[in-house]
């Protein structure tokens, strides 16, 4: 079995690198192959480029500290490695895309914007399944450290464990269609992990910018910078949700169904101009 391992915060990020080495540990003699961007791309969600407009480059690279030399970066987003991928690029045809791990749970509105989450949904269009793991992030902003602080030093082992459990499972009993599966670890041991749980994608995320002000750029007449603010940390989110679930101490595992029409009749007014404006339209 041929599998694509690939990520959004780029082909260094040591996420990608646990997440690679575990699925060189599987059983079964499967193929990896490591296809990342060549620099960060989060939030980039599904997102693929104006390719009518872009040439991106793909390069062999070198990473002493992963299991496979079948190592590739991509000028591109996620999605793009996986539409290559899938396209023939790095050989044959795949089997799976695991895409991760990420630095910060994808959970809750964060998941329409992950590219995490977008890399295995865009392999679930070319009919291949795609799961994506998350690591919970301790500290930032709430307990008043900066972003690279929070990260600077983190461990992934007790993800790259849940990656190879579940990923294992999967290829000895792969599902009857491609599925698409979003699994969010919380930022301990193995040991202090109090199970797992399905859940819902939440509403709201752990915490959110909640305002954005326009500063002028000294020196550059016209020229704005944006000035975000977070507000206060969510303090208690739904069990059954990805985000409540992976705050209080579980795995969060949910299935991520496809983008469905939804029969609604409180746009019956906007409709009613359609059929005006187009008469002959079927009814």
């Amino acid at each position: 079995m041929r599998i694509l391992v690939t990520n959004d915060d780029g082909i260094d990020a040591p996420g990608l690198h646990a997440l690679a080495n575990a699925m060189c540990d599987l059983n079964g003699g499967h193929e990896i192959v490591v296809a990342a961007p060549d620099t960060e791309y989060s939030g980039a969600g599904a997102a693929l480029g104006a390719l009518h407009l872009i040439t991106p480059v793909i390069r062999r690279v070198d990473l002493p500290n992963v299991g496979t030399d079948d190592t590739w970066s991509v000028s591109g987003a996620p999605a793009l490695c996986v539409m290559f991928a899938r396209l023939g690029a790095f050989g044959g045809p795949f089997d799976l895309v695991i895409s991760g791990v990420n630095p910060g749970a994808n959970v809750g509105r964060a998941v329409y914007h992950s590219g995490t989450v977008g890399a295995a949904l865009t392999a679930r269009n070319g009919k291949i399944s795609g799961v994506a793991f998350s690591q919970a992030v301790t500290g930032y902003g709430v307990e008043g450290q900066a972003w690279d602080d929070a990260v600077r030093g983190m461990s992934f082992e007790a993800s790259a464990d849940v990656a190879r459990a579940y990923v294992q499972a999967f290829v000895d009993d792969m599902p009857t269609e491609p599925v698409v599966v979003n699994i969010n670890v919380p930022d301990r041991p193995i040991g202090e992990i109090l199970g797992w749980r399905h859940t819902v994608v939440g509403v709201l995320p752990p915490r959110t910018v909640t305002d954005a002000k326009l500063e002028p750029v000294e020196g550059d007449e016209g020229a704005f910078r944006v000035v975000m603010d977070w507000g206060e940390k969510v303090n208690v989110l739904p069990e059954d949700t990805d985000g409540g679930a992976v705050e209080a101490g579980y795995v969060s595992v949910s299935n991520l169904t496809r983008l469905v029409h939804e029969d609604r009749t409180d746009v019956a007014s906007a409709e009613a101009a359609l059929s005006a404006l187009l008469p002959h339209a079927p009814s």
